[in-house]
């Protein structure tokens, strides 16, 4: 989930509560609050609290709610993990230490310090192309016999690693990465962490229903109609924030595209281009 800024840059709280209903409303069944799209580098420790609580309070009761806390800092991620838990989270997302690239055994060690830091699940984020390193099948395997690390987060687009590794442990894979939800749902992803979801929530949950009853030509058809909004939105000359984001004021959800630096907000030009790929894929009428 984006969180939704005022045009001065602060931290819109009423904003998220409605952004946070219109979305369960609309099919999604979990958020996530303060991952990358949520901008968490840009948030304070106490803004993260601020909207977990108030995203909990409108939609706690109907949705699973997982907060963002991974750092590249294992102290710090565990202060916003315990933080996390005692705003009521219902699990952790936790991504790979980026920057400080670790290797395997303090991969193992920090993630095994941050699901210990609580009784909440944890999901394993692995985006080597944000992180600078993988979590590599044999670390993944060592950490799936953690009780409380249960999920992955896979943006790593290697179908072949996720496969062995869903074929010897117990962890539910999530595709973290839009242009692949139907591959990976195909070869047994249990679900979606998605950016497009902003826009696509119902059409996405009629995707893994699809997938689940083993009917590919509805799921291939619900895909074709999507990939329009994945390019426009996850387009690799932006970022999927500032799009996601775009996206939400042209459906008037929240009032405001307002970003942090270092991102900008999106330009007239990009709003455009997501206007024209929601007016394609049948989700906005046509101006």
């Amino acid at each position: 989930m984006v969180t939704p800024f005022t045009g001065s840059g602060d931290l819109d709280l009423d904003g998220a509560q409605a952004l946070a209903t219109h979305l369960v409303d609309a099919g999604h069944d979990g958020l996530v609050v303060s991952g990358t799209t949520g901008e968490s580098p840009t948030t304070t420790d106490a803004e993260k609290e601020a909207l977990l609580r108030a995203v909990l309070e409108a939609v706690g009761e109907r949705a699973t709610i997982v907060a963002g806390v991974g750092t590249n800092d294992t102290h710090h991620t565990v202060q916003l993990a315990q933080e996390a838990a005692k705003a009521g989270a219902h699990g952790l997302l936790v991504v790979t230490p980026y920057y400080n690239k670790p290797p395997a055994e303090s991969l193992v060690a920090h993630f095994s310090a941050v699901a210990d830091a609580t009784d909440l699940p944890c999901m394993l984020y692995d985006i080597p192309g944000r992180a600078g390193v993988r979590i590599t099948t044999p670390v993944l395997q060592r950490l799936a016999a953690h009780p409380r690390i249960t999920a992955v987060k896979d943006a790593t687009g290697d179908l072949a690693a996720g496969m062995e590794v869903m074929a010897t442990t117990e962890l539910a894979y999530y595709c973290g990465d839009d242009a692949l939800n139907l591959p990976w749902l195909a070869i047994g992803a249990s679900g979606l962490v998605s950016v497009t979801g902003h826009v696509a929530g119902r059409e996405h949950a009629a995707l893994v229903s699809a997938v689940d009853a083993g009917d590919l030509a509805t799921a291939r058809a619900l895909n074709d109609r999507l990939l329009g909004v994945v390019r426009a939105i996850m387009s690799p000359a932006s970022q999927g924030a500032i799009r996601a984001k775009a996206a939400m004021e042209l459906l008037g959800v929240i009032g405001s595209r307002a970003t942090r630096l270092p991102l900008l907000p999106a330009s007239e030009a990009e709003v455009g281009e997501v206007r024209a790929a929601l007016v394609s894929a049948r989700m906005v009428p046509e101006a």
